[in-house]
């Protein structure tokens, strides 16, 4: 398998080469985007967007405001993995890849309601 996966325990979805995970900040209310890629055997992150600042979520320096959202690129090394969590008391994490957009509950059938999932390139 190459390309990015998403996976649960032993769930898995393969996603691809890129992906965009957003979700809504659960203060704020807030969309967030970011874009992932394969990069080896790690994740690049390449891209981020954010419609406003607020609760300690201040867009960078650097980041472009085009049509209500600010457009940056963090910087941030090469990661093995990112986690994300998954949880009853926010709304789930969109996922983008493989030329679909879903929630991730939909990538994963089967997953719990309070879980760690786990963004890495696949074995």
């Amino acid at each position: 398998m190459t390309g990015l996966c998403l996976a649960a325990g032993l769930l898995v979805a393969p996603l691809g080469d890129a992906v965009t995970v957003s979700w809504t900040h659960s203060i704020e209310k807030t969309r967030w985007e970011e874009d992932w890629r394969r990069d080896g055997d790690h994740l690049r992150l390449t891209a981020a967007r954010i419609r406003t600042g607020g609760a300690g979520m201040e867009p960078p320096m650097g980041a472009v405001l085009e049509d209500g959202v600010w457009h940056y690129t963090p910087s941030l090394p090469p990661l093995p993995r990112v986690l994300l969590r998954h949880s009853p008391h926010v709304p789930t994490y969109t996922i983008c890849g493989d030329g679909r957009c879903r929630p991730a509950d939909a990538w994963l059938p089967g997953l719990a309601a309070d879980a760690v999932l786990e963004l890495a390139p696949c074995p």
